[in-house]
């Protein structure tokens, strides 16, 4: 069991009323997939991604001090505008795992009010953004009651909480890029929290592109929870896990270099990796659409004709993620607009970029 002792903290003897505070974190986009996990959101693999900077949450936690501590956590969850009662289990779980390093959670009544600029549930990380929003907002709350926390200390307990509402949210906390799991060529990576990557970023990368396909807006047919869990005795699991770790020494040489054309190949090889591991695990599904499937077709035939370095990866679902450069932009919207629309659910897309993470409002 690891030792995360550095992240508990104690209640302070005087504690405030009441307040608000308010914030916003992005979605990412795994560029190396993390797909299977140990207790308590452990990851199997190291993954990295690009923080994304329009896909976010917003969150506000409005606090009020009660009389007695509580016996169970108080709180109330409003998403859109809406009291959502049904997503209450899924933060009082996040409280249960938290407790021990938040220790003020019961001393208050707590309104969480959160949107997205996205569709929930659609293949954009959703929980990612959220969770990950959250966890920022409760440690900006602990700094007031802390100031002695730094910066450095601040980022990796948000990420370290993160990681207790979702694996991927740990990635959302920085930006432009980070890791997350323990990984050899990766100075201060780390299971327990995610990292910025280390090393300077080729300019190639500098303001890069994420349009979002939205191929399919409806709830996801699997939740990552359950796919992650199909893992667990997967015949292809234990060289899945190698082939991961090998993938991000290749990534970590690309981004340095600015190799384009060994980003594609290492990028497009781990969205379908994953998705081949879905496939291939029993129960099995197919998470894309035949639309996803001609987008993909239509992205390696326009990259023959052009020379283009656009690519395409995956999340668990049927939405494409197209990356590129931002010398690109003009040319691949043109090319989204007259050939891809057609495979988009009401012709829907996102255009988003390379972003730099969370952020008080």
């Amino acid at each position: 069991m690891a030792d995360h002792s550095q992240f508990i903290s104690k209640t302070p003897a005087i504690l405030p009323d009441k307040g608000s505070i308010s914030c916003t974190s992005p979605s990412n986009i795994a560029l190396v997939k993390y797909w299977g996990k140990q207790p308590i959101q452990l990851p199997e693999n190291p993954s990295i991604s690009f923080t994304l900077e329009n896909c976010k949450t917003e969150t506000t936690l409005q606090y009020e001090k009660l009389e007695n501590i509580a016996e169970d956590f108080q709180f109330e969850l409003y998403f859109e505008g809406t009291l959502k009662p049904e997503f209450k289990p899924k933060i009082k779980s996040f409280f249960e795992r938290i407790a021990l390093y938040v220790p003020f959670l019961k001393y208050y009544k707590f309104i969480i009010k959160t949107s997205n600029t996205f569709p929930h549930s659609s293949g954009i990380a959703s929980s990612a953004s959220g969770m990950s929003a959250l966890a920022f907002c409760l440690m900006q709350l602990e700094w007031q009651l802390n100031q002695g926390i730094t910066t450095k200390e601040f980022l990796q307990k948000t990420s370290f909480l993160s990681r207790l509402g979702s694996g991927s949210a740990s990635r959302s906390v920085e930006g432009p890029m980070t890791v997350w799991g323990i990984h050899k060529d990766i100075e201060g990576s780390n299971d327990a929290y995610a990292v910025k990557f280390p090393y300077d970023i080729h300019p190639n990368f500098t303001n890069y592109q994420d349009t979002i396909l939205l191929v399919d807006k409806g709830e996801k047919q699997v939740s990552s929870s359950v796919g992650h869990d199909l893992m667990h005795g997967h015949p292809f699991s234990s060289e899945r896990f190698k082939q991961a770790n090998k993938n991000i020494t290749k990534l970590k040489n690309i981004l340095i270099s600015g190799d384009l054309d060994a980003f594609i190949e290492v990028v497009e090889s781990e969205a379908l990796t994953l998705h081949a591991m879905m496939m291939t695990s029993l129960p099995y599904f197919i998470l894309m659409k035949p639309n996803t499937l001609s987008i993909i077709n239509k992205i390696w035939e326009y990259r023959k004709v052009t020379g283009s370095k656009v690519c395409f990866t995956l999340d668990a679902g049927a939405n494409v993620h197209m990356l590129y450069p931002h010398s690109e932009k003009d040319a691949v919207t043109g090319f989204i607009e007259s050939e891809l629309v057609v495979f988009c659910e009401k012709g829907q897309y996102i255009c988003d970029k390379i972003g730099l993470g969370a952020k008080l409002l």
